[in-house]
């Protein structure tokens, strides 16, 4: 995979050398609400790129979420699965519809979809970076001196947890239960990436649970703590999820990179995401068994589907992942990023950024990266 996340102005040093003029076989999940719209901005880009380096994209579009219970009945359908599995990579829109929101008992749910993916194409880690632009670091909820410099990861173990353990009512649906289960083996596979990671970056680990609580969490601790000694450059921190949550918001620049359980990193990820001022802004990649799956971290915002005023840029930035991550492809990568920065400094921006300046559409913003790559 060659996963770098390299903290600013770090060398890149992958494990291999891939050629250029590549063919990428891509699978495009669009989704549910704005996904579509962001998606299609992502693959201007993509395309601009290809172009320029001469690679050759191949995109093989599938229904996921709310758009496929409604085709076929069942939010992540076999013949997505194939399409999937068939990918070098997979870039996602969004999934979520409020139709299923506001209704307890349907039997069916567009994120079932997800999980259900996550579980079948083996995505253990959420890889989310959180990092301040320079140009709107005024726009965050936070102040300036508390975010400047901010630049970290957290790696959330997808596969297990309370989202996956037993589940289910009793007392004739008066009592509700759902378990927490973790294996050694699933706390080794992410940590060992964290591990990985922290390497390359500042040398800083932090593992984040609740082991003064919870005997899952003591499981974590345990693993960790094993694993130190194979990794005797990077320093370890083992900190409660609660001081965390309140650490993130007072001190974000002080975490690298960090790791933990599914719950935890759904929270702490989603927190993270205010710093930089936009969740429209944030991008994130699923590293898996069988394949990757890169993705904004933002939902479906159905109140703006089909407006054309929904930002892209978590989209594109997803896709600058992907080039770097799937593919080995650094210069292509760091194109898109820069060509970010610059919509971002010059304000060709959606609604959301634009302040009380000229806001533009989402295709408008995907037409102007397309044409400055």
């Amino acid at each position: 995979m060659g996963i770098s996340y390299l903290k600013n102005n770090q060398k890149v040093k992958h494990k291999h050398i891939i050629q250029k003029k590549m063919k990428l076989n891509i699978a495009l999940l669009a989704g549910d609400g704005i996904g579509p719209e962001v998606i299609n901005q992502a693959v201007k880009v993509c395309d601009a790129v290809a172009k320029k380096f001469n690679h050759e994209i191949s995109w093989t579009s599938a229904i996921t979420g709310a758009c496929a219970i409604d085709a076929v009945g069942e939010p992540y359908p076999d013949a997505t699965h194939e399409i999937c599995m068939a990918a070098d990579a997979i870039l996602f829109g969004a999934i979520g519809d409020p139709k299923y929101d506001n209704d307890p008992k349907a039997p069916v749910r567009p994120e079932q979809g997800l999980l259900l993916m996550r579980k079948k194409l083996g995505l253990f880690a959420n890889v989310r970076p959180t990092f301040t632009f320079p140009s709107l670091i005024d726009k965050s909820p936070l102040k300036r001196e508390r975010i400047e410099g901010t630049d970290l990861i957290i790696l959330r173990e997808l596969t297990g947890g309370i989202y996956f353990g037993e589940r289910g009512r009793k007392d004739n649906g008066n009592t509700a239960f759902d378990t927490c289960t973790y294996t050694r083996e699933e706390i080794v596979r992410l940590a060992k990436l964290g591990f990985e990671m922290a390497m390359k970056r500042s040398g800083k680990l932090c593992c984040v649970d609740k082991a003064n609580v919870l005997e899952s969490s003591r499981l974590w601790r345990e693993t960790v703590q094993s694993m130190e000694k194979d990794y005797p450059e990077v320093t370890v921190s083992y900190e409660f999820v609660d001081a965390v949550a309140m650490r993130l918001v007072q001190w974000p620049s002080s975490y690298d990179v960090m790791i933990t359980e599914n719950l935890f990193g759904d929270i702490l990820t989603d927190e993270a995401s205010v710093i930089s001022g936009s969740m429209g802004l944030m991008p994130s990649a699923s590293i898996g068994l069988h394949t990757s799956l890169f993705e904004p971290i933002h939902g479906s915002y159905p109140q703006a589907a089909g407006k054309d005023i929904a930002n892209p840029l978590a989209t594109v930035l997803s896709a600058a992942m992907m080039f770097e991550d799937a593919f080995g492809l650094k210069e292509e990568a760091e194109l898109i990023r820069a060509v970010v920065n610059k919509s971002l400094a010059e304000g060709i921006v959606t609604e959301d950024l634009a302040g009380d300046n000229k806001a533009y559409k989402t295709s408008e913003v995907g037409d102007w990266l397309a044409k400055n790559i």
